[in-house]
């Protein structure tokens, strides 16, 4: 396989810019997984890679390799797109092949590739099929197999399993997983769905208005995102956004009074987090963090109407209504007694919560019992 690296790639459309600045290293065999909402530039950079269009700025290097004015043909790529864009009138062999025939490979090393991406994809029972005789999904496992053959150092995927139905993409993102594994292949994978994001990849790279806002294992984004764009995109349900301001501020922490009617001390030690008394700040709740039965000692609560119960079998969300008209939402085990139309407390350990400042940035708070032993102020609340 292959490693990648983008530095400094700039696009733009006529006057309109695309991609604003882009750097980006990727090891090989890592699964990297772009996200970000429609016309944020991330299948604009896919296209770049592979050399179907040319950046205005910066260098595009293949295993250390410039390959700015390289022909897409000699990059060692091979792209997957949204549309399978097979032949109807060949068989399923014949189109998995059609690459290397006008290649000119020979034809026992041809029957060989074939053979062998049909066996990864399970595809070898249908080899003789034409594509009016697959499913969706076998026909995405076909343009799959059509890139496997050439055997690239990347492949560029670009929203591979979105015309596919709900079940459907779920199996195929199992069989994306293995292909990966099996392969150990270096791919690059478009997708607007966060499932096949946090499932799949490696590393994430959330994409805004043409710039990368953070890079990083699915989980670290999750818990640990940069600014509140990466907080609200990641996540579903969203995240529930609190916006406050800093009251006070003591040797017991920050004094924080919530918009949705509620105050709460967020302890801290040894932390800066620029912040001056009065600043604008949002706190930042994963419904799993919401609570609504009895709350533990040092818990913060808000009082909300209760709107709606989604009941998902295993697990059902509260969606109600803050004091300040914000909806909220948490998660609750199936079977709640709480109806529709109640009100009701939700709560939350603020030790538990994200806090963003007026620029939406996260601030990294240290808390008491990640203070090293050796630190001069020892003492603390425990969270």
């Amino acid at each position: 396989m292959s490693t990648l690296s983008l530095q400094g790639i700039h696009k733009s459309f006529a006057s309109t810019p695309v991609l604003r600045g882009i750097d980006l290293s990727v090891a090989d065999g890592e699964f990297i997984v772009f996200v970000g909402p429609s016309g944020c530039g991330k299948s604009t950079l896919l296209r770049c890679i592979a050399g179907l269009e040319q950046p205005d700025q910066g260098e595009i290097a293949i295993d250390g390799r410039r390959v700015n004015e390289t022909d897409p043909a000699r990059r060692g790529l091979a792209m997957v797109f949204q549309s399978y864009a097979l032949y109807p009138h060949m068989t399923v062999a014949e189109n998995m092949s059609f690459g290397l025939r006008l290649a000119g490979t020979p034809k026992a090393e041809l029957r060989r590739a074939v053979a062998e991406a049909a066996e990864v994809l399970q595809l070898t029972p249908l080899l003789a099929r034409r594509p009016a005789e697959l499913s969706g999904g076998q026909r995405q496992r076909v343009a799959i197999g059509r890139a496997i053959v050439r055997r690239p150092g990347i492949f560029l995927f670009d929203e591979p399993l979105s015309n596919l139905d709900a079940s459907l993409r779920t199996q195929m993102r199992v069989e994306m997983a293995r292909l990966h594994a099996s392969l150990k292949a270096t791919i690059l994978y478009v997708t607007h769905d966060q499932a096949e994001a946090m499932t799949l990849a490696d590393r994430i790279v959330v994409f805004n208005k043409g710039r990368v806002e953070q890079v990083g294992a699915p989980l670290e984004l999750y818990r640990r995102p940069a600014n509140l764009f990466v907080a609200g995109f990641l996540g579903s349900p969203a995240i529930n956004l609190l916006p406050g301001r800093l009251r006070a501020r003591s040797e017991a922490g920050l004094h924080i009074v919530l918009e949705a009617g509620a105050e709460l001390l967020l302890p801290l030690r040894g932390v800066e987090t620029g912040l001056q008394v009065g600043a604008g700040l949002t706190l930042g709740l994963r419904p799993e963090l919401l609570g609504s039965g009895a709350a533990a000692p040092g818990d913060c609560s808000l009082e909300v109407q209760l709107q709606l119960i989604e009941h998902l079998g295993d697990v059902a969300y509260l969606h109600a209504q803050a004091a300040d008209g914000r909806a909220l939402v948490a998660r609750a085990e199936p079977g709640t007694a709480h109806k529709a139309g109640s009100a009701i407390r939700f709560h939350f350990s603020p030790a538990q919560a994200l806090l963003f400042n007026a620029e939406g940035q996260r601030l990294d708070t240290t808390r008491p019992d990640s203070v090293p032993p050796d630190s001069a102020d020892i003492e603390g609340q425990p969270l």
